[in-house]
């Protein structure tokens, strides 16, 4: 496992009730995969499986070990979303599996990702096994948004309480894991967590991250959106406006000396833009760059007030 600091009180608390074989039937991990949520999942699903585990978790080298890392472990089942949702075939299926025997001797494991993720029809499909998942079987749930979660399914399992890293743990971690000493941590909000950073960095987002923030200082200034932000496509949008909410953010911290009713009114004008960037996800289409022109006009008039 990637060496998380923030997850190592989580591991270590799971890996003790292993060791008491106190362990429950269902766990429900609710971080961010951004965080480590899925890295979490799996790593606890491998000590569990690991017929070598130790306090430091799962030995690595052991058989079960080995099968998982292969991806030919039999007693062991991941399931993702099919497209935006599981779907109840899929959860269907997991369930005739754990019913079976399992084929090393020891336990049936299985790790939902994204969970938030389970349809109606795939959550009360899941109900049942939660409730009794037969001997030997243990669950890992791992939600990004554990509040989207059906309360029937939360309340079935046990939390994996994980305390996130403050900005500066997440700040110092990225200076030791990319052995630099730039602060990349600014974009968490919109990126998710450490790992998004990280893999944002590698993809070239990051470098759009930082384009956005540039460009929408200067249009804001200038009152004219730039030529940097009147190219942004669909897919980048919600980066751009995520990115615009922290330039707005950052501008109310700093100007300590503004008007108090233009300040309340930027406050306003920051949520409404966050709640522009929620309802992009139903738009069928987005008009970028009618909508960035109509950012700067609004933004305009507020301080012209």
């Amino acid at each position: 496992m990637q060496y998380l600091p923030w997850l190592q009180g989580a591991s270590d608390e799971f890996h003790a009730q292993l060791s008491r074989q106190q362990v429950a039937h269902a766990y429900l991990i609710g971080l961010d995969a951004g965080y480590g949520g899925e890295v979490l999942a799996l790593e606890l699903a491998k000590a569990s499986l690991c017929s070598q585990v130790g306090s430091s978790g799962a030995c690595g080298f052991c058989k079960a070990c080995q099968l998982i890392e292969a991806g030919s472990h039999p007693d062991f089942y991941k399931i993702e979303a099919d497209g935006a949702q599981i779907k109840v075939d899929q959860i269907r299926a997991l369930c005739q599996k754990l019913t079976t025997t399992a084929q090393q001797g020891g336990r049936r494991i299985a790790v939902i990702l994204n969970c938030e993720r389970l349809n109606q029809a795939s959550a009360n499909a899941l109900l049942k096994t939660l409730e009794e998942p037969g001997k030997d079987t243990i669950l890992f749930l791992q939600a990004n948004s554990p509040s989207r979660l059906m309360a029937t399914i939360s309340s079935r399992c046990q939390r994996i309480q994980v305390r996130l890293p403050s900005r500066l743990d997440v700040k110092s971690w990225l200076n030791e894991e990319l052995k630099v000493a730039d602060d990349y941590s600014w974009c968490l909000p919109v990126v998710g967590g450490p790992l998004a950073i990280v893999s944002a960095i590698e993809s070239g987002r990051y470098q759009s991250l930082l384009d956005f923030r540039k460009g929408w200082i200067q249009s804001l200034s200038s009152a004219q959106l730039c030529a940097s932000l009147q190219n942004v496509n669909e897919k980048q949008v919600s980066d751009a406006i995520k990115v615009l909410y922290l330039v707005l953010h950052r501008k109310l911290v700093k100007d300590q000396t503004m008007d108090p009713l233009i300040r309340s009114s930027l406050a306003t004008f920051a949520a409404k833009i966050m709640q522009q960037e929620v309802r992009l996800s139903v738009m069928p289409t987005v008009n970028v760059l009618g909508l960035f022109e109509g950012i700067i006009i609004e933004y305009v008039t507020l301080l012209d007030r």
